[in-house]
């Protein structure tokens, strides 16, 4: 019986109120037509119990239902804006009180899951300058690429419409052999680019393995300056007589050698001396390829194994990607490398310790 009549809940301080209501209205509207007084009298005196009935429904609502929501709506916009300095503070037995306990432990978890955020994000600050350094570096490998990548298709460009007009079947095949030559350009520079980009990136394993180092030098010098045609310099080397044998993974040194060597050739001057030299020393073996030529600029020696890096006064283009894969590989290894000028050329030169 107490519980039926109890006021727990909004709704049924509603209920009550509208039946308390309906019984004062019926009440006033028995008492007024009950007094000895005309009808129109009659009439005012209920309406005024009708009047004050208004005003106590008005101040019943304004107490438990207004006041109660507006606390609820103001504490509800502070937490939409993150403030949870000051708790809901309204206290009541009904649905408005259990709102207002929830509200108020929504903001202390709120509060508790932004503290921990915080943190989150103070530990990931220092990555956060990581990873703009790497954008900044994809930026600038898209920008140079970009770069590399007009002339071949400038070159592309007008030597296809050039077919489009040209009538003279010789032109013709001239022009066909030069698109085909810049498209191997492109896709060498693309092939290449991809490769360093693995390298740096961690995601290309070296996969090491037991060789004869000297022999790998004499195939890979001898496919590149000794078997190679129309070749306008004086070549001078020196290898080891025995064999030296290193642990390390033979396609990536033969990259190396490969670069270094195609460096030289093509930056040796015309009648030159070209000199490489394979040495074994203090249980190492130390490698170095001179080209007879014009110096780098001292400014410019700790640049040459940067991506896109180019002479400007070189007489040959390419990719400008090879001394990067060097440079890259050789690190990876922990291997010494570098280039110096002497007194008449350029010397490239890198060590890489001798297996028993």
């Amino acid at each position: 019986m107490k519980e039926a009549f109890s006021l727990r809940t909004v709704r049924k301080k509603i209920l009550m109120l509208s039946k308390l209501a309906g019984a004062v209205l019926i009440f006033s509207y028995i008492f007024s037509t009950g007094l000895p007084v005309s009808e129109d009298a009659s009439f005012l005196i209920w309406l005024g119990f009708v009047f004050v009935l208004i005003i106590g429904i008005d101040l019943f609502m304004d107490r438990f239902i207004t006041r109660p929501i507006d606390k609820l709506n103001a504490s509800a916009k502070r937490m939409a804006q993150l403030d949870f300095s000051a708790p809901c503070n309204l206290v009541s037995a009904d649905e408005f009180g259990d709102l207002s306990a929830s509200l108020n432990t929504m903001a202390e978890n709120l509060q508790q899951a932004l503290v921990r955020l915080g943190d989150a994000n103070a530990r990931l600050e220092r990555d956060v300058e990581k990873e703009r350094l790497l954008l900044a570096e994809r930026k600038e490998l898209v920008d140079s690429l970009s770069h590399e990548m007009k002339t071949p298709l400038g070159i592309i460009r007008a030597y296809a419409e050039g077919l489009q007009d040209e009538a003279d079947e010789t032109k013709k095949q001239k022009y066909a052999q030069v698109i085909v030559s810049e498209t191997e350009r492109m896709n060498d520079l693309i092939v290449t680019l991809l490769d360093l980009s693995a390298l740096e990136s961690g995601t290309a394993n070296l996969n090491i393995s037991q060789f004869d180092f000297v022999e790998l030098v004499e195939t890979v010098a001898g496919r590149l300056l000794i078997d190679t045609p129309g070749t306008d310099f004086e070549l001078q080397y020196e290898l080891p007589e025995q064999k030296a044998f290193v642990q390390t993974d033979r396609r990536r040194m033969e990259q190396v050698l490969d670069n270094l060597i195609v460096n030289a050739r093509k930056n040796v001057s015309i009648g030159g001396v070209l000199r490489l030299e394979l040495t074994v020393d203090d249980g190492a073996l130390h490698f170095s390829i001179f080209n007879q030529g014009r110096h780098i600029p001292e400014s410019n020696l700790s640049k040459i194994w940067t991506k896109f890096y180019r002479d400007s006064r070189a007489e040959y283009s390419g990719s400008g990607l090879g001394l990067s894969i060097v440079a890259q590989i050789l690190s990876m290894q922990n291997l010494p490398y570098g280039a110096e000028n002497q007194a008449d050329g350029v010397r490239f030169y890198f060590s890489i310790p001798v297996t028993e």
